[in-house]
């Protein structure tokens, strides 16, 4: 175990690469015209720029964390690091919408290969001791990426073309990958073979259930919506009996009948989902709705990243000291009633009315986020790390894609572009607080345990 100068260079290592991961996205999305002018695409087909990674992350979390498992955390990260910079100087020099398609995919790849043995090499750096400061210091990475993703993608679009907003984690990923050889800690592998028919039948359920989540959200036919949902349901129901058989399983599916663990799991995809619905419905509240220009809109979205970013690391170190099942409660006591506040704006709210019930939301997660995460890695044995890693990371990437399909199906619901804007922005919020409200029952119940 790391100590010292090492550990914070180990530290810095997989800080870099969670950095990639995230920031990867958040720029992203803000190029798409841009992108779509260049390649002379449509703007329809722009978005599957976004999802190609989407669906490769989600696909491959749970084998690449059970590889992980087989040959070591530090390998498969320095494996994540080279394909995830090798993929994005292949967007960069994209000559087509195939070809960007192809290296996005890739980097979605090399993605799942950081952020599943992420958890796993933060509990090989810290003591026990100090693991929940490790890990609300990994979620103060990721809300501060996600916070400053639009502003760097802008500063980057200001002085060159979209190209560049992927060749600059070819550097980044060079030197994570120096650093992650010389100071990432060796950890114990686990002497298994990879079962191949728990990846595919494991890929097969969670791509198939995101296209269904996405066909809800695009209005595509039912009958192919219901195809795709029951296929995914089929598939999982046989994933889940040959992990019930198998004497090492690609998914430990042992650990949900730990209560901590079922009860932690299920409140973080809840709050995911929460969360995911607020991010994608704020934007069109405040502009469509308040009137808000883009910048105006942009300065208020970021107090719920900053809220959380500035308390996910005093949550952690509270964490290590005071139980986090009751840290939990109180954060989603907060986020919820953040959320109620939110959705009960009156007509013409002033800024600091908004970001006032926007830092309270960012502030319970932060306090949720860090103790949850130290509670499920602490609920597995230390050979199942990677495998809980990725467990963690596909109920994040899950509860996100749900929000953003259920925006989209309550936006249908109520006419958004006819009239309806209010009312549906004002649902959409509403439903997030359900979904945060449904969290903090289920957290509440490790209070128990």
């Amino acid at each position: 175990m790391p100590a010292g100068w090492p550990r914070r260079l180990a530290v810095a290592t997989i800080t870099i690469g969670l950095m990639m991961s995230v920031l990867s996205n958040s720029m992203t999305n803000l190029a798409l015209p841009y992108i779509a002018q260049d390649l002379n695409i449509t703007a329809e087909s722009s978005i599957w720029i976004v999802n190609a990674t989407q669906i490769a992350l989600i696909i491959s979390l749970l084998p690449v964390a059970a590889l992980a498992d087989i040959v070591g955390y530090r390998h498969v990260y320095r494996f994540g690091l080279i394909l995830f910079s090798l993929a994005s100087i292949g967007c960069a020099l994209a000559p087509s919408l195939p070809w960007l398609l192809a290296g996005r995919t890739f980097q979605g790849l090399g993605g799942a290969a950081i952020m599943s043995v992420q958890p796993a090499l933060v509990r090989a750096i810290y003591p026990r001791s100090q693991l929940g400061r490790g890990l609300g210091f990994n979620t103060t990475v990721v809300a501060t990426s996600l916070a400053a993703g639009p502003s760097i993608g802008a500063l980057v679009l200001s002085m060159a073309p979209w190209p560049y907003l992927f060749a600059v984690y070819a550097p980044l990923g060079l030197i994570s990958f120096v650093l992650a050889e010389r100071y990432l800690p060796h950890t114990t592998h686990t002497h298994r073979p990879f079962d191949v028919i728990s990846a595919v039948l494991s890929g097969a359920t969670f791509g198939l259930l995101i296209f269904g989540i996405d066909g809800l959200a695009h209005g595509h036919h039912r009958v192919v919506i219901a195809c795709e949902l029951i296929l995914a349901a089929v598939l999982g129901t046989l994933f889940v009996w040959r992990q019930k058989r198998l004497a090492d399983p690609m998914m430990p599916i042992d650990v949900f009948r730990r209560p901590i663990f079922a009860l932690s799991i299920s409140a973080a995809t809840c709050t995911f989902t929460a969360q995911g619905l607020a991010f994608v419905s704020l934007p069109f509240f405040f502009h469509t709705v308040l009137g808000r220009d883009a910048t105006s809109t942009g300065i208020l979205l970021t107090a719920w990243p900053l809220a959380l970013a500035t308390i996910a690391p005093i949550a952690g170190r509270l964490a290590d000291r005071h139980h986090a099942g009751l840290l939990g409660t109180i954060g989603l006591t907060c986020m919820t009633a953040g959320l109620v506040l939110t959705a009960l704006l009156p007509p013409d709210p002033s800024s600091a009315d908004i970001m006032w019930r926007l830092v309270l939301c960012g502030a319970g997660f932060g306090v949720f986020a860090s103790p949850n995460n130290r509670l499920m890695m602490n609920a597995v044995p230390r050979e199942r790390s990677g495998s809980a890693g990725g467990i963690i990371a596909t109920a994040r990437t899950l509860g996100q894609t749900m929000g953003a399909a259920l925006v989209a199906v309550v936006f249908g619901l109520f006419d958004f572009s006819s009239g309806g804007a209010a009312d549906a922005a004002r649902a959409a919020i509403w439903l997030g607080a359900g979904f945060a409200a449904a969290a903090l029952v289920i957290g509440s119940l490790r209070l128990r345990h």
